[in-house]
């Protein structure tokens, strides 16, 4: 049995929009230049309407997202209410940070909507963590990605094209990159709904690209 702790390898991309969050990665997990999994999960919803994409060892990331979303339900109980983005994020940079001496092999993407409208943040894995307002990428296939986004990506752009974009930067790192590959998957995040697209359509919008 392949341990899934070791599995690594990923491009993901994150983008803010006018009214929307779009969070997107592609689904290989490899260990050196084996393909150990081409339906790896790599974007999890941890709240209402908050979402994390991740990046570096799956296993470390699964022992996140439990703890964190375990986190925020207690939060929501507590005070009636969700916690902020950037309490989402403070909360796993604290947790990052505490283990700097073990530390969790992971980049994280956590993004989604809050009363102060759309946000993305990105940590490290000491926990480190930056406010990102316009579009980001992590993992193996970054470079290439940021490539795309670098060139393409505006102020203020509608959900559709921030979906288009994300699509087209991880489209662009998977012919690089040979850790990332396989379908891509896209969330969508406003201030009504955590959307997950349906493969078809994102299929469709790849069939259009060069």
């Amino acid at each position: 049995m392949v341990n899934d702790k070791h599995l690594k390898g990923t491009t993901t991309v994150g983008i803010v929009c006018s009214d929307a969050v779009i969070l997107a990665t592609e689904q290989r997990a490899t260990m050196g230049n084996f393909i150990a999994s081409k339906t790896a999960k790599k974007v999890y919803q941890i709240d209402e309407l908050v979402g994390m994409t991740t990046a570096g060892s799956v296993g470390d990331a699964q022992q996140i997202v439990r703890i964190v979303s375990v986190e925020s339900q207690l939060y929501k109980m507590r005070h009636k209410e969700s916690m902020t983005i950037k309490g989402v994020t403070t909360l796993l940079s604290n947790l990052l940070s505490g283990q700097r001496y073990y530390p969790l092999m992971v980049q994280l993407l956590i993004g989604g909507v809050d009363k102060k409208g759309p946000s993305i943040f990105s940590l490290d894995a000491l926990g480190g963590n930056i406010e990102e307002t316009r579009a980001v990428s992590t993992g193996s296939g970054s470079p290439m990605a940021y490539g795309v986004l670098e060139d393409r990506y505006q102020k203020n752009m509608s959900a559709e094209e921030g979906i288009d974009l994300a699509i087209r930067a991880l489209h662009n790192a998977m012919k690089r990159d040979s850790a990332s590959g396989e379908d891509i998957n896209v969330v969508v995040i406003t201030k009504d709904e955590y959307r997950q697209m349906d493969p078809e359509d994102v299929k469709k919008i790849r069939a259009t690209l060069n």
